[in-house]
């Protein structure tokens, strides 16, 4: 396995525990999640699958891309303030490691995709200006 898949693994492992320390310490769950947990879960993994870095992907806190919807961002700043300083005692290399990929400056802002639509545009009006 690269290593950039490894980083998104890594980042995968990294917000599922956040959550699962989250979810038992303030709603009871020790096996599992709760149904708002789990949701935030999947959230968090349906955000990760669609990161528009990809193997680049900088840490959230670094990442110039708000991609969190803002209540689902609010829950996962709520989730890592109390979790993060946690994982340093319970899941200690988990921990260390993602403070390492903090530091690493953010990449640069991936372009944006031409839609069709701009295609479609751009094509006739650099027919237009040829006549």
């Amino acid at each position: 396995m690269r290593a950039a898949e490894k980083r998104v693994k890594r980042e995968r492992k990294t917000i599922a525990t956040m959550i699962a320390i989250f979810c038992r310490d303030h709603h009871g769950e020790h096996y599992g999640l709760c149904p708002s947990c789990a949701a935030l879960h999947a959230y968090a993994e349906q955000r990760l699958d669609k990161c528009p870095f990809g193997e680049t992907k900088p840490t959230c806190a670094k990442c110039p891309i708000h991609c969190y919807k803002p209540e689902c961002r609010e829950q996962v700043l709520q989730v890592m303030r109390y979790a993060g300083p946690r994982m340093l005692l319970r899941r200690p290399i988990l921990a260390i490691r993602h403070l390492l990929d903090e530091r690493k400056p953010p990449p640069e802002r991936p372009r944006r995709r031409a839609k069709p639509t701009d295609r479609v545009k751009s094509s006739s009006t650099a027919s237009a200006n040829r006549a």
